[in-house]
C-alpha cells in the first residue's frame, strides 16, 4: 500500500498508543527494510537534484511529535544522500524575545524554502497552537484565529509553487518514557535532557488533545497531514522516505531540457 494512502490523516485524529507500536511498511527481514531504506534515499537524493537543477518549485517537510518522538533522528537519516546546497533544516526552538514582539508567523516565514530547496521543520509553526493551549497562554478565540491563520498561509505557500508534507511522529507514553530514561542513564546524552520533558511529559493527554485538534482544523489537500507509527525507529525512518519519495515523484521533477548548441561544443 501506497504511504501517503496508508498514513495519511482521516478526519478527528485519535491517538491510541497500542497503534504507535504498528510496523505496516516492515518486512520483518531486516536487510530487506534496510535495502529499501537505502532506494528511498537514493531517490530521494535524484529527485532533489531535479529540483534544484529545475529552480522553480519547493518541498517543505514540516515534522512534530511529543519529546522524544524521533524529529533529530528521522533528519539525520532521511536526508544522509541529499547535496547539502539544496537542503534547508530548520529547528524552532522557544521564541526569543524579538520573535515573540511579532506575530507568530514571523519566524516561520522568513525560513520557507527557496525555489529548488527541500526545506524540513523540526518542529515549526504548530507549536504555536500546542504549548499555548495546554499551559492556558492563548483563549479559544485567539486558538481558533490562529488555525485559520495557519491555513491561510500554507495555502499560500501551496499556491506559490510549495509542495507541502505535514508528518506527526507518533510514539506510545510508553516509549516515550523509555527514550528519556535513556537519555538520564548515559552521560553521553545527557545534553540531549531538558528537565522541561518531564514536565510536558504531565500533560501528555492535553497535547496529544491539543495535536488532534490542530491536525484536523489544518489538513487540506494543498497541506495534508501524516500521522506516522514511530516506536519502531526502523519503521518512523521508511515511512518519512516513503512519504517523502511519493510526494516528490508525483510532482513529476525534470533535469531542464538541454541546449542542443551544446552538442557541437568542443572543449579546446
Amino acid at each position: 500500500m501506497k504511504a501517503c494512502k496508508l498514513f495519511r490523516v482521516k478526519d478527528q485524529p485519535e491517538f491510541v498508543d497500542e497503534a504507535a507500536a504498528l510496523t505496516p511498511l516492515c518486512s520483518g527481514d531486516e536487510r530487506q527494510d534496510r535495502r529499501l531504506g537505502k532506494a528511498l534515499h537514493k531517490e530521494i537524493a535524484l529527485l532533489q537534484e531535479k529540483l534544484y537543477a529545475e529552480r522553480e518549485r519547493k518541498v517543505l517537510l514540516v515534522l512534530q511529535g511529543v519529546d522524544c518522538a524521533g524529529k533529530d533522528g528521522t533528519v539525520h537519516r532521511l536526508f544522509r544522500k541529499i547535496n547539502p546546497m539544496g537542503l534547508r533544516p530548520v529547528r524552532f526552538d522557544v521564541p526569543t524575545v524579538a520573535e515573540t514582539a511579532r506575530d507568530f508567523l514571523w519566524r516561520v516565514h522568513i525560513a520557507v524554502p527557496r525555489k529548488g530547496e527541500i526545506a524540513v521543520f523540526n518542529r515549526s509553526h504548530y507549536e504555536d497552537v500546542l504549548h499555548p493551549v495546554v499551559y492556558d497562554k492563548i483563549d479559544g478565540a485567539d486558538t481558533g484565529r490562529r488555525y485559520a491563520q495557519i491555513r491561510d498561509f500554507e495555502r499560500m505557500l501551496a499556491e506559490s509553487g510549495t509542495t507541502i508534507v505535514k508528518v506527526f511522529l507518533h510514539i506510545s507514553k510508553e516509549e516515550q518514557r523509555r527514550r528519556l530514561q535513556a537519555r538520564i542513564d548515559d552521560p553521553d546524552k545527557h545534553w540531549k535532557f531538558d528537565p522541561e520533558d518531564l514536565k510536558h511529559r504531565e500533560r501528555w493527554d492535553d497535547y496529544h488533545a491539543a495535536y488532534a485538534k490542530a491536525i484536523a482544523e489544518t489538513d487540506a489537500p494543498h497541506a495534508p497531514w501524516y500521522i506516522v507509527p514511530a516506536d519502531s525507529k526502523p519503521h518512523r525512518d521508511l515511512a518519512v522516505a516513503s512519504l517523502l519519495a511519493e510526494t516528490m515523484q508525483a510532482m513529476n521533477l525534470a533535469f531542464p531540457t538541454g541546449d542542443p548548441k551544446l552538442a557541437k561544443v568542443r572543449v579546446k
